[in-house]
């Protein structure tokens, strides 16, 4: 049993030399800006007061944020770590307890957030197919060029120092649940996929990835969800025009069968566009997979030397 049950990651935190730069590439990028003051903040479309953080400083990943289900959850987890809740003094307020996994990274525990109003997205015409029927009639297909509409923060992969003490700390403390544990060889695990226990509410295939790092603990990428295909391509067409500096993609991945497309941060930061993964309850088994499906894709191209 673990001391509480998180719903969802809330938030990626980084430090970055120049706020205006990584401002522009976030904009860029597809998120929208809530305000710098004492640090630079974004959120999505949806209704997180925010989902991405950076103060200055020296370009680094500093950790990531969970939303739990209650105040009592907060109350059950500092108790449980000997520590206390504080208020969050960030966009949406709230209260957090503050943690440090294994690997020395800042974990963020949220509750009582307030919740903002999501920005609408502009409705896609109905998409005709073979297999889905011709439900666009009279009507073209017009898109409006410019940024992905990116709607929330779906998962962070992280690389671990030692993967098994890693991963015990999040199952234990924040209840994880594996959908497809990685295998090296038979025997010898390399990586995790995990999502969070929510019961019977169905829940993406991972919010949490861990693989153990081949130069020891370090941050992988965060993945933002976006609105659909369309609206993917067309944020990988603005991010080229931009000359932004991409990483992988466009593809389909096969463990949680997302739509992907991989770029760099100024300061060499991998963040994910995707869209269309797959959903599990709790009751649904765990998978095993080789390093092959990891690391392959169903379409698109081949895992970069960079991405290793």
């Amino acid at each position: 049993m673990s001391i509480i049950k998180v719903e969802d990651i809330a938030h990626v935190r980084f430090t970055a030399p120049d706020l205006g730069e990584m401002r522009n590439f976030l904009d860029e990028f597809g998120l929208r800006h809530v305000t710098d003051d004492g640090a630079l903040y974004m959120r999505g479309c949806g209704t997180a007061p925010f989902v991405h953080a950076t103060t200055e400083g020296e370009p680094d990943f500093v950790g990531l944020g969970f939303r739990a289900a209650s105040k009592a959850d907060l109350k059950a987890i500092a108790e449980a770590e000997g520590t206390s809740i504080e208020t969050l003094d960030a966009p949406g307020g709230g209260s957090v307890v503050r943690l440090t996994d294994p690997d020395g990274r800042a974990v963020e525990i949220v509750a009582g957030q307030e919740e903002v109003a999501p920005i609408p997205v502009e409705e896609r015409p109905p998409f005709n197919s073979i297999e889905g029927g011709t439900r666009r009639r009279s009507e073209a297909v017009r898109l409006k060029t410019g940024p992905s509409h990116v709607v929330r923060l779906g998962h962070c992969m992280l690389n671990a120092g030692d993967l098994a003490a890693t991963i015990a700390w999040y199952q234990e403390k924040l209840g994880f649940l594996v959908s497809d544990e990685v295998e090296l060889e038979p025997g010898l695990p390399i990586g995790y996929f995990m999502r969070c226990d929510r019961g019977d509410t169905p829940t993406d295939h991972h919010t949490l990835a861990i693989v153990q790092g081949a130069d020891g603990p370090g941050f992988n990428h965060a993945a933002f969800e976006v609105a659909s295909l369309d609206d993917l391509m067309l944020g990988h067409t603005h991010l080229k025009k931009a000359e932004r500096q991409q990483e992988w993609g466009v593809g389909r991945h096969i463990l949680g069968s997302q739509i992907f497309d991989y770029w760099r941060d100024p300061w060499g930061h991998t963040l994910e566009h995707w869209t269309d993964g797959d959903l599990f309850t709790a009751s649904d088994p765990a998978g095993k997979a080789g390093i092959d499906q990891m690391a392959g894709v169903q379409w698109g191209p081949d895992l970069p030397p960079t991405m290793v």
